[in-house]
């Protein structure tokens, strides 16, 4: 039974930082990533990983996010700097059994329970 466990989010001042975890359980994947979900607003796509570390991430954050994973551990992080109050959202660990690209088109095969992200102006 694969399952998502994301960690680490919080309420920080405008310009902070937070590192997001995922642990991923139950099956190994070759796309994984983070989107997230403002209040009112559908989930989008933020950044994604593959196996040998290829990289994506959407224009909104580029420079700021930076996504990464560790194999050994299975688990997915996201170093999130210079946050602004248009990321407050709920963040989600995604995995997609094929890639990034079918990640960032088609959505996660699974979902966990997200974190929240909360950036004060």
């Amino acid at each position: 039974q694969v399952q998502l466990a994301e960690s680490g989010g919080g309420l920080v001042q405008t310009g902070g930082s937070l590192r997001l975890s995922c642990v991923i359980s139950g099956n190994r994947f070759n796309g994984m990533g983070w989107f997230r979900q403002a209040l009112g607003k559908q989930r989008e796509f933020v950044a994604g990983i593959n196996s040998v570390g290829e990289t994506r991430y959407s224009d909104s954050v580029k420079d700021r996010f930076t996504i990464s994973n560790d194999a050994a551990k299975n688990t997915v992080n996201l170093q999130i700097n210079s946050l602004k109050p248009e990321d407050t959202a709920i963040y989600y660990c995604g995995v997609d059994r094929n890639n990034i690209l079918s990640l960032m088109r088609y959505g996660s095969d699974y979902w966990g329970q997200g974190t929240q992200v909360t950036v004060s102006s």
